[in-house]
């Protein structure tokens, strides 16, 4: 089981004002920011995201991305429309994904970065 996962970015304050706004409608908040680093978590920081000199580069074609659970369908559809808002990029409308599952509601984005990121719901909320 992982315990945390963690990212490299070229502009921490730039992906503080993403990852607050974009994470809030899913009850995760910056629980630690210092010296160029932010750990985002609900009870316990589960996502990191540091200052670094040679971030991994975007890569769309590499599979990578971080999956966010949410507690409904309209947390999905808010998380996607901050992320949207605070400066990411449409990778996937809110919708069902029935590839996935016949509940599987989800919302996907590219960060500032380059990063994908999906939020997911699995309820009928």
């Amino acid at each position: 089981m992982l315990d945390h996962v963690s990212i490299g970015v070229k502009d921490v304050s730039r992906a503080k004002a993403f990852y607050d706004a974009a994470l809030a409608p899913l009850g995760v908040s910056a629980k630690y920011a210092q010296g160029g680093s932010l750990g985002y978590g609900d009870a316990a920081i589960f996502f990191w995201v540091s200052q670094a000199e040679a971030p991994a580069p975007a890569d769309p074609q590499s599979g990578l991305h971080f999956c966010f659970a949410a507690p409904s369908r309209a947390s999905v559809d808010a998380f996607h429309a901050a992320a949207l808002k605070a400066g990411g990029r449409d990778n996937g409308a809110p919708g069902l994904r029935p590839d996935y599952g016949a509940a599987y509601y989800a919302a996907f984005v590219v960060d500032p970065d380059g990063y994908r990121i999906e939020a997911y719901c699995a309820g009928e909320a």
